[in-house]
């Protein structure tokens, strides 16, 4: 999927220098206007915001979206397809301290990370780390590994998310909002590559619904909406005031479609669960049932006859899609559904109090970290690196196979997701050998994941920035790229297997 991570800038000097003169005049333009408007007002919320929105990682439009790499050709695929072998972690050699710090030590340094630069790289298996800098960092998107951990955790790789109607009286009906975070208002046209994973939707959930009250005599209905399985504010109030109203993110309910973008392709609805409300009696109208009224609020009491439902993909596939292009709406649903799990209650306080102890009971050390939302949008997030580790060695570890996709949705470097258009710079044979979720918003660069070196062995990594200047953005995230492709490059196992 074709990443919009990033919108390039000035680079501040020609360290790195393979990006395409149309880049960096573009980047050149971006950073002018950015000193103009400086001139101005120092750093206004309205541009700090919108450039957390350009910087922030949003979800692009599918896998097949992703070209494929110069002079090589991909048969068609319905979803992505594992790129790197699995590798056993208790087979594979031990690390070497003085050659991981010899591979990463060109990189770590670059001024272009600023002044607080953090990181670890340890064994996929068991062992102590072998390099460690700093502790605690803001993690961007790298929080949705986190995330997606402990939904696995919580409710199981094969759950699926239900999209209910419900009877209200004679001539009424509720559509029920089951926190599918992938609900669609339509079928993917015919023709075009299916989505993966694939999305239940409306227009197939309003033909079932009417032919249901055709069955019982019924051609005429009032529609109302119940999205109260999530509860609290739409919006994290550790976002940036203007994260929804300039589109950054949508509001987080229980009831969308398409991730609560507009119909028109651009930005966002104000009220998605009335959006899709309204979406849902349009397509009933079409399977010939009269709507009377506009679609309101109203409850599914119980006992309520169902006339139809409609399932999510299995939990498994959602994540990897998530953690595949850094979904910051989807992630949030994930969040919200970990409250409902662990305490009753469907909201970013319950979500992120629930994600710790899941995380906690597992055997995850959270010394040291706080996170306030689910997609790693909260600036006041703080992660130890400890966290990034624990939670890969946790879904790579053979006492949990349930939670394989959060590995399986890694972007693997140079080729898909949201590395897909990175990896440029550093030792070409680190690409391909790279898995890793990354982190951005506007001073913070960030990568965890797995690197196998070129003697097969397995480490896990993290790579963080939280003190980049503007105007060094980008040159951050390509030094960061450099120094996990450096490991995946690099011959670092020890002599005889013993660790040096």
């Amino acid at each position: 999927m074709r990443s919009r991570e990033g919108v390039e800038v000035a680079r501040s000097d020609l360290r790195h220098t393979s990006s395409p003169a149309w880049r960096r005049r573009l980047a050149a333009v971006v950073l002018v206007l950015a000193m103009v408007a400086a001139t101005v007002v120092v750093w206004p919320d309205w541009w700090r915001d919108r450039w957390d929105g350009w910087f922030g990682e949003q979800p692009p439009a599918g896998p097949a979206a992703i070209p494929p790499p110069p002079g090589l050709e991909l048969p068609r695929l319905a979803r992505p397809a594992p790129v790197a072998a699995p590798v056993d972690p208790d087979t594979a050699g031990a690390l070497s301290r003085a050659r991981v710090r010899r591979a990463l030590a060109p990189y770590l340094d670059d001024p272009d990370l600023g002044r607080h630069v953090v990181a670890a790289v340890a064994p996929l298996g068991e062992g102590a780390p072998v390099l460690t800098r700093g502790d605690t960092v803001v993690p961007a998107s790298t929080t949705k590994l986190v995330t997606a951990t402990a939904a696995l955790l919580a409710l199981g790789p094969d759950h699926v998310f239900e999209t209910r109607v419900v009877r209200a009286g004679r001539n009424g009906v509720v559509l029920v909002g089951g926190g599918d975070p992938f609900l669609a208002a339509a079928p993917t046209p015919r023709g075009e590559p299916a989505a993966y994973p694939p999305r239940a939707d409306v227009a197939t959930l309003a033909r079932e619904t009417a032919r249901a009250l055709r069955g019982d005599g019924v051609r005429r209905v009032r529609v109302g909406y119940d999205d109260t399985l999530f509860t609290g504010p739409t919006a994290s109030p550790e976002w940036e005031p203007g994260y929804v109203p300039d589109g950054v993110v949508s509001p987080i309910t229980a009831l969308w479609l398409d991730e609560g973008r507009d119909p028109s392709g651009y930005g966002r609805v104000a009220d998605p669960s009335a959006a899709a409300a309204e979406r849902f009696a349009a397509a009933l109208a079409d399977a010939g049932i009269r709507v009377t009224g506009a679609p309101g609020p109203a409850s599914a009491r119980a006992g309520g006859a169902e006339l139809a439902v409609v399932e999510s993909a299995p939990l498994w596939q959602i994540v990897e899609q998530v953690i595949l292009v850094s979904d910051n709406e989807a992630s949030e649903v994930l969040a919200h559904h970990v409250g409902l799990a662990e305490a009753g209650e469907g909201s970013f306080a319950a979500g992120r109090t629930a994600i710790e102890q899941v995380l906690t009971r597992a055997g995850v050390d959270f010394a040291g970290s706080l996170l306030h939302d689910g997609s790693g949008l909260s600036r006041g997030n703080r992660i130890h690196w400890r966290l990034l580790v624990d939670v890969l060695r946790l879904a790579a570890s053979d006492e949990h196979p349930e939670l394989r996709s959060v590995l399986t949705g890694l972007p693997v470097a140079a080729f898909t997701g949201s590395l897909s258009e990175r990896f440029a710079d550093g030792p070409a044979a680190g690409r391909g050998r790279v898995r890793a979720k990354t982190g951005t918003l506007s001073g913070v660069s960030s990568l965890a994941g797995i690197a196998t070196d070129l003697d097969g062995v397995p480490m896990v990594f993290v790579l963080a920035a939280d003190k980049v200047r503007l105007e060094d953005t980008l040159d951050a995230r390509d030094a960061l790229d450099a120094a996990a492709a450096a490991l995946g490059a690099c011959s670092c196992a020890a002599p005889g297997g013993a660790r040096s």
